[in-house]
């Protein structure tokens, strides 16, 4: 999956289980994801995708999602 592909996946995919189940990735709090910063992301794409989420939070980056979000609409 290439960057821009993994942006894309951000604010199209919903989190599949858990608290937040049903949410855009994108949407998740930060909390949430400093969590599974701590405990660990789950295998495979999913955990790519919070992972990239988390840093994007962490480092108060979440705006740069904005314009995808605006493509969606």
């Amino acid at each position: 999956m290439t960057t821009d592909e993994a942006l894309q996946a951000l604010v199209s995919r919903e989190m599949p289980f858990g608290k937040y189940e049903g949410r855009l990735l994108a949407d998740l709090p930060g909390h949430y994801l400093g969590w599974f910063a701590r405990v660990g992301f789950p295998q495979g794409e999913l955990g790519r995708l919070l992972a990239l989420m988390y840093e994007l939070d962490h480092n108060a980056l979440r705006h740069l999602l904005e314009p995808l979000r605006e493509q969606r609409a």
